[in-house]
This record gives structure tokens, C-alpha cells and sequence, in this order.
């Protein structure tokens, strides 16, 4: 049987938030033309609730949402629910999993990227990205007496924080807790508010996750294992219940600067002769050998063994390029991503590329750098579709507002956090001084000076500073006459710069 072909102006991979934003951008660009999405997922990734909150930082919510959703909104997207196998760039042609071709005049790359697992194949070895393995792991959870986890992403806060009635071992390969989000003063500030029992009652999530039951359910188990869903949405732990079996609430010990050396499965172990070490409870009783039996073991490059019933690979992700790389040519960037320039285009003619996928190779402004999360898939995935219409219509376009100035509000142990510009002062040198200033329990400001212009800064709490800060960091105004002034909690310094 003949391949059936078809043809569009405009396809997109991706049901993530980077894919279905482009879709939904060129679908109101082109409303005569149809746009092709094609996901593996059963299900898309939509933002909702969008709020622009100042000139470059914005929220939103994240839906799963069934795809017939997204082609009800807009009749001229049709979503192909199939896996890509092979990109033939010369040919301007993608072949999906299901047997089908796709002819293309312009082609948009939005496939995510996929958690980096310490140890692949290993049945105790879990890695969260998408909403199916965060599913199995509130599965595996409510045996657990005990889990370690490894990173210090997002993800690894997240679950450190929600995660109760078991003990958890946290691994972090850097000196303190969050590290591509904090420097060690932010840290400390969350630290303590981990360490002290959560007392305030769960608020409601804004963010609520939809998953699709019934008949989507056995969609989603015959869809392969390896298929890479969206990745998971802010507050993605909102609508999983993270309780362990025993009743205590929260018991964490924190393993700094260092990484996991060796995994063994029980009967490895008992071969090993080596001791395992029990939970330190306590900080100054000593730590004794562990006489439980566990499924898994983990030794650490510190020397330390410790069993627990499974371990979470939370290190990050990879871009998921593989299924686009046979037969063509991509440029990729030091982190494996395709390279785009300031067009979010790739070094193939016709095809870009938005969101996790991509790796930014365009002079950036001297306050953003990327970084994969969920604002920058959205901002990449429409600016991109803005790209290809210009493009198709043969005018030209200037770089999107959003690139001039790194913005991401989040949320982490119930506290909102504000990250602008070089919020961890990256790539300033040595050459910069830090402003802090710290309520315990109640607000943490950090401020990222050089040549008395402000570059950056962390606000964790409700400060609401965040828009007077992004606007300095803009109008790179002199604030030197300010000096310490500039965070005296006495001053209202919105009067000075509004």
C-alpha cells in the first residue's frame, strides 16, 4: 500500500506549549491555509488564563486538553496524533510512525526535550517529566517507605517540599538547595522554611491538571514508553496526592556535593558486603548501618550508601532531537539543541525550531539568557510562527520584546519567586556586587549590581517590587547615588522610579 501523502503550508511538532502556541498563532495568521500538528500524545498542552503582569513577565496556566479541543477552537488545525520517524529535509517531507507523509512549505520543530535518567533501563529508576511519570510515581509512592532523589531543578524542589510520609534522601551534586534558580542566601531562606513542618493548609492550585480518563487511558499505555510527552506544567503536582505511608509528615536529609556513584539492586548489594547507613534523623546522634532490606541501593560519590524502594532521576533534560537527525545536517548547539538564530531558524532551510528543542545562538541582550521553561516555550513558539509568516509574506520582522529582558515568576514551597535578568549575576564575572535583604518567613530581595546599574535580581514573597526592578533593569539607569538605600524597606522606592 502507497504511503498516503499530504500537503500543508505550515506543520508543527509538538503538542507541547511551544508546538500548540505556534499552531494556534499560525492558524489566526493564515486562517485559509491548514495548519498540521503533529503530537505523539493523545493530548495538548494549551495555555490558559494568560495574564501579561508588566512589560516582560507574564503567568499563565497549563491545561491538558484532548486534541479535539484545540481543532474546535480553530478549524483550520488538524492535529495528527502519530510519532515522527524521519525528517527528509530535501525533500521538504516528514514521515510519521503511522505510515503517513507530510509535504511541508515551512516546518516548525517543537518536540520538548526529554529528562536526562542517571541510569537507564533500571525498573527502580523514575524520571518525571510529562504527566504519565508523575502519575507512576504517585504509584510507586504509596508503598515507599523511603525514596532518594537526585537534582536540583525545578522539579527536585517541588518534590521535595510535597512529598509526605516518607523519608527522602536528596542528592544534590552543588552546595546548596536550587541552584540554577538561587544562589545559597535564597537557599538558606527556603531551606528553613522546608526543614520547619507544614503547618498552612494546601491553597487551592490556580493551576490544575487535566488528565484524560476512560478510553484516553488505554491510548495512553499502547502509546509507546518512549514517547516523550509535554512537559509538565508548573504547579504539576496540584492534582496528585504525594503522601507516602507512614504518618509523619515531612523527614528530609539533604546530601550536598555529590553525585550518585553506583546503583545496585538488592542481590548485588548482599555481594558487595559494603554497609548501608540508616536515615540520620538527627543531626548530632550518629548514623548507624541499616539493618532493613531494600529494593535498590544508591552510593554516592561522598562514600555514603543508603537503600531506599526507588530513586528519582529529577537532572534535567536533553533536547529531543533524535528522531530529525538522520540524513540532515543540523547545526547543534553545545547543549544538544538545534541551533537557532534571531529568526528562530534552523541552519536547514524552511524549518525552525521553538522551545526546549532549541538552542539560542543569536547575540542575546546583555539581561536574558535562555533557559527551559515554560514562559520561553511560549514566547519562542509564537514569536517562531510570527518568523514563518513574515517569511511566507516576505517582509521582515524585529526580534520579539520578550528576548530583551530574562523574566519568570514561579512558585516554590509556597512562596512566589521573581527571577529577572541575571538574577544569579551569570556571566558578570567577578566584577558585580550583591544587595540582599531578608524577612525570615516573609520575603527575600536580592538585587545584582555592576557599574551601579542593576542587572538582576531574585524576589521571593510578596514584594511587589517586580515591576520598579524590571523597568532599572530596561532603562539601565545609574542608581549609584541610591547605595544601600536602594532596599531600605523605609523607602518606597516605587515613588522614586515609576
Amino acid at each position: 500500500m502507497a504511503a498516503v501523502r499530504s500537503e500543508g503550508t505550515f506543520v508543527v511538532v509538538g503538542g507541547g506549549i511551544a508546538g500548540v502556541t505556534c499552531a494556534e498563532q499560525l492558524a489566526v495568521n493564515f486562517p485559509a491555509e491548514d495548519i498540521l500538528l503533529v503530537t505523539a500524545s493523545p493530548v495538548i498542552k494549551a495555555v490558559t488564563n494568560f495574564k501579561q503582569v508588566s512589560k516582560v513577565l507574564e503567568e499563565f496556566d497549563v491545561e491538558e486538553q484532548p486534541s479535539t479541543v484545540l481543532e474546535n477552537r480553530f478549524p483550520n488545525i488538524k492535529v495528527i496524533e502519530s510519532g515522527v520517524k524521519q525528517l527528509k529535509s530535501e525533500e521538504h517531507c516528514i514521515f510519521t510512525e503511522d505510515g503517513h507523509q507530510h509535504v511541508y512549505k515551512k516546518l516548525c520543530l517543537c518536540a520538548g526535550a526529554k529528562p536526562k535518567l542517571i541510569c537507564e533501563g533500571n525498573p527502580y529508576v523514575l524520571g518525571i517529566r510529562d504527566t504519565d511519570s508523575a502519575q507512576e510515581f504517585q504509584r510507586q509512592l504509596t508503598k515507599a517507605k523511603r525514596i532518594m532523589i537526585v537534582g536540583n531543578g525545578g522539579i527536585a524542589l517541588e518534590l521535595v517540599y510535597e512529598i509526605e510520609g516518607c523519608e527522602v534522601i536528596w542528592a544534590i551534586k552543588d552546595k546548596a538547595i536550587g541552584n540554577t534558580f538561587f544562589d545559597a542566601g535564597a537557599a538558606e531562606f527556603l531551606t528553613s522554611k522546608l526543614m520547619s513542618e507544614k503547618s498552612e493548609a494546601k491553597i487551592a492550585h490556580r493551576r490544575t491538571i487535566y488528565t484524560i480518563e476512560g478510553a484516553k487511558d488505554e491510548n495512553r499505555s499502547k502509546a509507546k514508553a518512549d514517547n516523550v510527552g509535554s512537559a509538565l506544567g508548573p504547579d504539576w503536582h496540584g492534582g496528585l496526592n504525594l503522601k507516602g505511608p507512614e504518618e509523619f509528615s515531612h523527614s528530609i536529609h539533604i546530601e550536598t556535593r555529590c553525585e550518585v556513584k553506583n546503583i545496585y539492586l538488592q542481590e548485588e548489594f548482599k555481594i558487595t558486603k559494603k554497609k548501608p547507613l540508616t536515615f540520620p534523623k538527627h543531626q548530632d546522634k550518629p548514623v548507624t548501618v541499616d539493618k532493613e532490606t531494600w529494593p535498590v541501593y544508591v552510593e554516592l560519590s561522598n562514600g555514603k550508601i543508603y537503600g531506599c524502594d526507588f530513586i528519582v532521576s529529577a537532572t534535567g533534560v536533553t533536547p529531543n532531537v533524535h528522531p530529525f537527525l538522520h540524513g540532515n545536517n543540523f547545526d547543534l548547539g553545545e547543549d544538544g539543541g538545534l541551533k537557532v538564530d534571531e529568526q528562530m531558524r534552523t541552519s536547514l532551510p524552511d524549518i525552525y525550531a521553538a522551545g526546549d528543542i532549541c538552542t539560542a545562538c543569536w547575540q542575546p541582550s546583555p539581561v536574558w539568557q535562555q533557559m527551559r521553561l515554560w514562559t520561553q516555550a511560549r514566547q519562542m513558539g509564537w514569536y517562531a510562527a510570527k518568523c514563518m509568516a513574515a517569511a511566507t509574506s516576505g517582509h521582515s520582522i524585529d526580534m520579539d520584546f520578550s528576548f530583551e529582558l530574562f523574566a519568570h515568576v514561579t512558585k516554590f514551597f509556597n512562596y512566589k519567586v521573581v527571577l529577572l535578568g541575571k538574577y544569579n549575576a551569570q556571566g558578570l564575572g567577578s566584577d558585580h556586587e550583591l544587595m540582599l535583604r531578608c524577612t525570615r518567613g516573609q520575603e527575600y530581595v536580592k538585587v545584582v549590581m555592576q557599574n551601579g546599574r542593576m542587572m538582576g535580581a531574585v524576589l521571593i514573597g510578596e514584594t511587589d517590587l517586580e515591576e520598579t526592578f524590571e523597568n532599572l533593569i530596561l532603562n539601565q539607569m545609574d542608581l549609584s547615588s541610591y547605595g544601600e538605600n536602594l532596599l531600605d524597606p523605609n523607602i518606597d522606592i516605587e515613588d522614586y522610579f515609576d
